[in-house]
């Protein structure tokens, strides 16, 4: 199902500019190249929680260790992946064409070059009448290649930029913003905002260095907005957790989605359907702002669970910290009934297993008001890891039902979350229940009970699948709006805001630039 869009009334400040947030992923891999799942089963995941998504090809990688005996099995799956995505590159329009719904799933062709001297780029065109893959060995070349085959319908940005420069993380003195709006800020490989994060990088590609984050290539006076995208190898765009973008724009359409992103009004996402938006001086969020005495942002924040805090970060600095929990300001309440966040998350059970769930959720005395699914495909980064089965999930809402199938992994480790979840906007009235139907056994819960926490069950004795209800957040717990001075601004400043939830989900804006 499409994802369903916030009412006007919670996002009044994003709306008073003609604008309103639509969620993708356009770094995800499919077995286009060397990823697993099938190009039409990740288009079928996308639609299924997405606006609009590309599905990446590996395509080259100039400088390729092909001379190390030590990584030979890691050049094999390359350059057979390599040659795979020439072989298959033409024919997967017809099958883009096929998925592409303008106003509902926007999609564009994407494909990525890999360097250990520059850093990973995706490449992302405009259309789908553009089959050729114009290639370039450094960002300059790459630019350059770009603009005679396309000029201004094709752009790359970089990703995964928190390897050490050398090793396939982002290099400063050959990023151009002629060729990179933005730059991808979280991915499965982990959080490249600054050198400590909770989604540190744990690929065997090594860790995040500092001088090759978000913030240092602010810090150094380069203008480019952020994404959040999974780089998801198992054809599953949109894998919660892994990583999301949020593009602010006028329609889902290619022309308004692209715009957006040359603007960079955009944001990044870890997993949840998030709304954070700032405006300063009639300025949006990636914009590039003259120096001031006074920075008044106003800060429109919709959480998908309870919101922990909201920071404004300006030069890599934390200026100012918001807890609602503290200065509660919901954008919109009701008086007779509570507007709420109900989730329902299924999965655990014993390593190693998986569990078919099927079933429904119902309201008595309340509304479901809009349905987000929080999906993840199987965790597979590396063809040497074994395959991973393809399984296509479906939730379906009928007014107040919810009727769902969806397969969920049993958890790895004591660390690592592989649960699914369905995420429900409702509207409670007093007295309001909830049902339950989990593969044939029925639990019930009244909104009292989930105010006042989480209920969890097992479908039988100890190490089975189980669920959790979320708690519920009441309006001022998922939602802030208010204004904050951000000090005065000079020229060569940045900032930004970010989100963190209670339910260890984050959101961060692109930053104003004053220049």
């Amino acid at each position: 199902m499409p994802t369903q869009k916030l009412p006007e009334r919670l996002m009044p400040l994003a709306g008073a500019h003609g604008l309103r947030p639509y969620y993708g992923d356009i770094h995800n891999h499919c077995d286009l190249s060397y990823g697993r799942g099938s190009l039409h089963g990740a288009l079928q995941n996308a639609a299924r929680q997405l606006d609009f998504v590309s599905v990446t090809g590996h395509a080259y990688w100039p400088d390729m260790p092909v001379h190390n005996p030590d990584v030979a099995h890691i050049v094999d799956f390359h350059v057979k992946g390599f040659a795979r995505l020439e072989q298959l590159w033409p024919g997967h329009f017809d099958t883009l064409s096929a998925f592409h719904q303008p106003g509902n799933l926007t999609i564009l062709p994407g494909y990525e070059m890999h360097s250990n001297a520059h850093g990973d780029y995706t490449i992302v065109l405009r259309d789908l009448d553009q089959h050729s893959m114009p290639k370039g060995d450094t960002p300059s070349d790459l630019r350059q290649a770009l603009n005679l085959t396309y000029g201004n319908r094709a752009f790359a940005f970089p990703h995964h930029i928190g390897y050490r420069k050398g090793a396939r993380g982002i290099n400063w003195d050959t990023f151009e913003e002629a060729l990179s709006p933005v730059v991808e800020l979280i991915s499965m490989h982990g959080c490249s905002e600054t050198s400590l994060t909770d989604r540190p990088f744990l690929h065997s590609m090594g860790p995040c260095n500092g001088t090759n984050t978000i913030h240092h290539g602010w810090n150094l006076g380069h203008i480019f907005g952020v994404l959040g995208n999974t780089d998801h190898h198992s054809g599953y765009p949109g894998s919660y957790g892994h990583g999301r973008s949020v593009v602010y724009a006028p329609d889902n359409s290619s022309d308004d989605i692209w715009n957006a992103i040359h603007a960079r009004h955009t944001g990044a996402l870890t997993g949840d359907n998030c709304h954070l938006f700032a405006t300063l001086a009639g300025a949006i969020a990636g914009d590039i702002v003259a120096p001031m005495a006074q920075a008044p942002m106003q800060i429109e924040a919709i959480g998908g669970s309870f919101i922990d805090y909201i920071d404004i970060v300006k030069n890599g600095g934390l200026v100012k910290r918001i807890s609602p929990a503290i200065t509660p300001n919901a954008v919109s309440t009701h008086s007779t009934t509570l507007e709420s966040i109900l989730v329902l998350e299924l999965g655990w059970g014993a390593r190693g297993t998986f569990h078919d769930w099927s079933g429904n959720l119902s309201l008595e005395g309340g509304e479901v008001l809009a349905v987000e699914t929080r999906l993840r495909g199987p965790e597979v980064v590396s063809p040497l890891e074994g395959g991973a089965q393809e399984h296509q999930d479906s939730v379906e809402q009928n007014g107040n039902r919810v009727v769902f199938k969806i397969r969920s992994q049993a958890n790895p480790n004591n660390a690592t979350s592989a649960t699914q979840a369905i995420a429900l906007r409702v509207s409670l009235r007093p007295g309001a229940r909830i049902f339950v139907d989990l593969c044939g056994q029925t639990f019930e819960a009244t909104a009292d009970r989930l105010l006042t926490g989480a209920l969890s069950g097992n479908l039988g004795d100890i190490d089975t699948p189980a669920f959790r209800l979320h708690p519920l957040p009441k309006a001022e717990d998922w939602q802030w709006c208010g204004t904050v001075d951000a000090g005065p601004l000079v020229k060569g400043d940045w900032v930004a805001v970010r989100m963190r939830q209670s339910n260890l989900q984050w959101a961060w804006t692109s930053p104003f630039f004053c220049r």
